[in-house]
């Protein structure tokens, strides 16, 4: 929890950055994860993050405005990767039992594979793993892995037909 500060005060600093600015967006994102920025990474302020060094992220990816990345848990976004408007990616939360819900936080990493599309608004929570190529559409909630090369929609999230 000590790193959330950093964290918020980076993406402060990012949010201010004009899109057209994607070298500056570039510097502001390599501080928020303490990584060099990936090739082609491109990215449309603002951005929300509580931790920002357990973000790993691949070449060529893309992420749009609003989104929400929770990274306590660890985030593993893999290359070609393209992110819609408002997805959020939460991978922690707290303990459902009342006694416990503020003693602390629960996570478990969320990893991307290759070449996925996240339409907008979605939101994929802790422990899921979404296989190569796979598209989530807009507004899903990601409670279960996603094989590769499919789409999944809903709430909860089911797995629709194979793409191509």
């Amino acid at each position: 929890m000590a790193g959330v500060p950093r964290a918020f005060a980076c993406c402060e600093a990012l949010n201010r950055l004009p899109y057209a600015d994607q070298d500056a967006i570039g510097r502001a994102w390599a501080e928020l994860t303490g990584r060099p920025t990936p090739a082609r990474f491109r990215l449309v302020p603002p951005l929300h993050s509580d931790h920002g060094v357990d973000l790993r992220v691949g070449a060529d990816v893309f992420i749009n405005h609003g989104c929400t990345l929770n990274d306590i848990g660890g985030i593993e976004i893999g290359d070609g990767t393209m992110i819609g408007p408002n997805v959020s990616l939460i991978s922690s939360g707290h303990p459902t039992a009342v006694a416990e819900r503020r003693a602390g936080i629960v996570f478990a990493e969320i990893v991307i594979g290759r070449d996925v599309w996240i339409g907008a608004g979605a939101t994929v929570l802790g422990g899921v793993r979404i296989g190569d190529g796979a598209v989530v559409g807009a507004a899903a909630v990601v409670t279960r892995d996603v094989p590769p090369a499919t789409l999944v929609a809903g709430n909860p999230a089911r797995v629709l037909r194979p793409v191509g």
